[in-house]
Formats: structure tokens, C-alpha cells, sequence
């Protein structure tokens, strides 16, 4: 009976322990990027509107317009960074990353990164794009620039 047991919590504990499937990293997914920024994501530190121009993200640090119509059709978006010094040669590089299929994938229509444009509507700096999302569900958007980590917008994305 006692091995009958034992067994049953061993086997427990290895479901639970494989339950967290990793991640797979595509091929192409820009070398800065590592595994443990998709283990860093607080899931429940939603992107929020803010401000007057109804920008959704986190305040003062990241945030889009247009991600208040999410869609799964090709959209334009425009991102806002705050906290960035120098604009001037500033690569933003915009990685999507699915909750549930914890599948990694570029969203701008053209690939992984994008330069940057000059401060609007209060943030430092800007850039307008077109995104793809492939799917419905919750999306953590990991922001880079300069091939640094700079910000995560968590976006529910239904239709």
C-alpha cells in the first residue's frame, strides 16, 4: 500500500513539474532574446488605458493606440516608449508571446524590429507599424530596444 502511494505522489509531482511546458524558441527570434523574459511574465499586470489620447499599456513606460480594437486581421498600431534618452538610432524590437500555446512569434507585419520615431503625444519616442495577431487569447508583448529588455503589455485579444 505504501508503494501504491508513494507512486501516486511520485507521479503527481512529475505532472505537476511538466506541466509548465517550456517555451520553443524560433530559430529567427533575435539572439538577446532569453528563455527566462517568458518565465518573467506577470500575466495578471494587464495593459491599462491611459492618458488623453487612450493609448493602452503601462503608464509612462509603454503603451499603444490602437490595441483597443484588438483584432485578428492586420491592423496599425502606434507605440509609445517613455524613458528613452536618445531616439536617434533606437531599434524597438516588438516579440509576441501566447499564454496558452506558449508559442513566440514577431507580430509587426514586417518581422521582429523597427526603428524609432521622435517624442507625440507625451512619450519620448514612436513608431506606427502594422501588426498580425494569429490567434485569440492572452498575448504578453515583451518590447526590447537596443537589444534590452525595456517593457511587457499583456493584451486579451478575442476577435
Amino acid at each position: 500500500m505504501k508503494r501504491v502511494v508513494f507512486l501516486c505522489i511520485l507521479l503527481l509531482f512529475l505532472v505537476g513539474c511538466t506541466d509548465k511546458a517550456s517555451v520553443t524558441m524560433p530559430e529567427d527570434l533575435p539572439d538577446f532574446v532569453q528563455e527566462n523574459d517568458f518565465a518573467l511574465v506577470d500575466w495578471e499586470h494587464k495593459a491599462e488605458k491611459f492618458g488623453e489620447r487612450g493609448i493602452i499599456g503601462n503608464a509612462d513606460k509603454s503603451g499603444v493606440i490602437g490595441a483597443d480594437m484588438p483584432s485578428l486581421s492586420i491592423q496599425k498600431w502606434m507605440w509609445h516608449l517613455w524613458g528613452i534618452d536618445e531616439v536617434r538610432d533606437t531599434e524597438l524590437t516588438v516579440i509576441g508571446y501566447h499564454r496558452d500555446s506558449k508559442v513566440i512569434q514577431p507580430i509587426l507585419v514586417d518581422g521582429w524590429s523597427i526603428g524609432l520615431g521622435g517624442p507625440v503625444n507625451g512619450a519620448d519616442a514612436h513608431t506606427p507599424s502594422h501588426v498580425k495577431i494569429p490567434h485569440s487569447g492572452e498575448w504578453a508583448i515583451l518590447l526590447y530596444t537596443n537589444e534590452k529588455y525595456f517593457d511587457t503589455l499583456i493584451y486579451d485579444i478575442q476577435e
